[in-house]
Formats: structure tokens, sequence, C-alpha cells
């Protein structure tokens, strides 16, 4: 069936035979043609900059040799992969194609600019956007058909990484709308990826619920009570893969800032997410982690952090399970993740077998959040979140009413 403006209650068909178009050939849009590419489609690469679309293609082809030297590809399949790439000098100049897959600057006039353009010139095909940050039912406005626009929220690196939040909104909530969501997603499974679905609630499912993660760390290690490297060693102890600082600095101090703050703004300024001056401080002081050679830790030539000393004592001391939640951070920082979970899913923005499985693929989490409730207690939790609450005032803390309501 194919989605067009004579019939928009019909949906596309979205198979293997699929072709694709990628707007965007930075390392996520790169990183999505490389996935589609090798799930067998024809990939059309598009970028605004003149020559990035072929510089992506070269760079994927040198990519493919290094996995033909590893044995995971042979040399043949190696370039018929490559030759599914194909590069378009612009969106006009794209043929026909069945799934467009922006992956632009996060800019919500450049989507919805770009969107406009692109029903017009490809009336059937399904329009995703890789947006991690902006509300999907906003880049959907103005579009004839909104409900031909979905979210396909891939993580860094795509080619690794397992996970995509498929994203709706309202303006899905049409026939063609509900059957193209079940498409993509059925689509993203072939690929080799793992689906879940969320409504486009401000930073879907894996960028609102870790945000205490990073949250909790820095208010801790901003008030004075833990050492930053003796508060990420307690989270590797409770069989997190990284601390929270060693975390923010990988990923850049400035990006995690900027996603936190989003988050913020969509959410009205809730205190929940309000960033840290911690945090802004340093990025403010050019302190944006690894890249820059210092952020919370000092860095040297090859990335190794210079003044990293854990108290390991100190850090099994505040974790104990006997120790207070005010200073003990794994218990503090589990209760905020399990409360913002309780919280997504009692809105009715996701499941919680989705909300679990985004969060151990798309974070490394050793548990989801309902596993880690389960084992904890909600009820605990509610206790918990009601004491920080009592400790440091304001609405950050308040425990969700669906904490009580959930049973083993």
């Amino acid at each position: 069936m194919v989605l067009n403006d004579d019939d928009p209650s019909l949906a596309a068909a979205l198979d293997p035979a699929t072709a694709v178009a990628v707007i965007g050939t930075g390392a996520m849009g790169s990183g999505i043609a490389q996935v589609a590419a090798q799930s067998g489609h024809t990939v059309h690469l598009v970028d605004a900059a003149p020559g990035a679309a072929q510089a992506a293609r070269d760079r994927l082809g040198t990519t493919f040799e290094r996995l033909v030297a590893k044995g995971k590809f042979t040399s043949a399949e190696a370039t018929k992969t490559l030759d599914r790439l194909v590069v378009a000098e612009s969106v006009a100049a794209l043929p026909p194609v069945g799934l467009v897959i922006e992956a632009a600057r996060e800019d919500l006039a450049t989507k919805r600019e770009l969107f406009g353009d692109l029903e017009q010139r490809q009336p059937a095909a399904v329009l995703a956007t890789n947006t991690s940050s902006l509300d999907t039912s906003a880049i959907a406005d103005g579009l004839r058909h909104p409900d031909r626009l979905i979210g396909l929220h891939f993580f860094n690196p795509p080619a690794l990484m397992r996970l995509v939040e498929v994203i709706h909104g309202p303006h899905n909530a049409t026939d063609a709308g509900r059957e193209i969501l079940d498409q993509a997603t059925d689509l993203v499974r072939r690929w080799g990826k793992t689906p879940v679905r969320c409504t486009s609630t401000p930073g879907f499912i894996v960028n609102r619920v870790a945000r205490p993660f990073y949250g909790e760390a820095q208010r801790m290690v901003g008030d004075g009570s833990i050492e930053p490297a003796t508060l990420d060693l307690a989270m590797r102890d409770a069989g997190f893969r990284m601390g929270p600082m060693e975390l923010t600095d990988l990923i850049g101090q400035d990006v995690n800032l900027a996603v936190g703050t989003s988050v913020w703004e969509q959410t009205g300024r809730d205190p929940r997410y309000e960033p840290t001056d911690f945090q802004r401080d340093l990025v403010a002081a050019g302190r944006l982690g690894r890249k820059s050679g210092n952020g919370v830790f000092a860095y040297d030539a090859n990335g190794i952090a210079q003044n990293a000393h854990a108290d390991a004592t100190r850090a099994a001391t505040l974790s104990a399970a006997e120790s207070p939640v005010v200073t003990n951070p794994v218990a503090r920082t589990l209760a905020m993740l399990v409360n913002e979970a309780v919280d997504l899913v009692a809105r009715g923005e996701a499941t919680a077998e989705d909300v679990d499985t985004a969060m151990q693929l798309g974070t490394n989490y050793p548990k989801g959040p309902f596993a880690w409730g389960q084992e904890i207690g909600f009820d605990t939790v509610a206790d918990q979140l009601a004491t920080l609450d009592r400790a440091f005032p304001g609405g950050r803390y308040r425990p969700s009413p669906a904490l009580r309501q959930r049973r083993p």
C-alpha cells in the first residue's frame, strides 16, 4: 500500500525492498545509512554541505574495508553494500523513495522547512526524524498529512547500538499513522535493532529517565558531599559501567548540559530537571571533558584521567544499605531513576517493559528502573523520596503518586 495525497488513509509498505534516503551525513546520518545499506536497502545520501555526502560514502567504504579485515564482511559483501550507497546532490535530486530519515541539526525551523519540502517531493514516503530532543508533533505541524511523520531516534554509534526509540504523537493517531508506526517498528527490528515505542515527551525515554543519573551526582559533588572519583567508584560498584562524572566528561559536558536544558525547558522548567550550577560552571570555564583535555577530571594526551583518585572506604561507607539516603549516592540515584520511570509510565508515554529495555540498551544500565523498583520496593522508594523532599524542598524530589500503586 502507498500513502499519497489522493488517498491519505493508506500506509506505505516498509519492506526489505524499500529505498531509503538519509538527509544529513554526519556521524548519526552516516551510521543510520550504514545500518540500512547493510540490511539490503538502496540508500540515497543527501547533505546541505557541498561534498559532505560523498565524503560520508568514502568513510563508510573505509569502514567496510575494516570489517573485511576483521572477518565480519567478505570483500563481495563490502562491495555490494557500498554500491547500495548513492550520493544525491540535493533533496530535489532524490528519486522516489519509501522512507526518508532526517539527521540534520537540532533546529525546529530547519526541520519543519525540510519536511514541508519532502512532503511535496516524496508523496509516497514515510518521513522520519532522528531528533533526540524536539517534539515530533511540532516538527509535523504544517504538513498536509502530519501522520506521515514519525520519530526514529537511533543511538550513537547507530551501527553498534541496538536501541531505536520509535516516537509518536497526537498527529499519528489515525489509521494510517498507526499503521506507519507498526511498519516502522517492524522495519527497525528487521535491521537488527530493538525498537521501543514512546510518545513525544521531552527527552523521550532514555534522555528523560537518565537525567537523575547525572543530576544527583552533580548536586552531591557540588555541595561537597563526596569527591567525583569516589562517587564514580560507588556507582561502578553498584553495577554501572561508568560513573556519572567520567561519563559526562566522555559525552561532553556541553552536550550533556544541552540535552538536560532542553528537557528542563520543554517541561516548563520543572525543578526535577533543572541543570546544576556545577555543570554550568564547567561549561562556562571551557572544561568540556575529554575533548578539551579538562572537565570534572584532567586528561593526558591519551585521554587518561590524571586526578581521579577514589577513596574506596568512603565509597563503600556512603553507599552501604544502612547509610541515610541523603548521603547515599547509589540509593539516592536509584530512587530518582525509579520515580522518573514510574511517572513516565503513569502518564501513558511508554510501557514499563519498554522503559526497562530502553534504559538497559540505551545507557547500559545493569537493570531497568522497574526491575530496581521491584527489588528495592516501590513503597521504600516513595519513603526515600519523601526524605529527600524534606531535606531539599522545592519539588525536585516529589514522589510520583503512582509509586504507592505499584506492587510486586
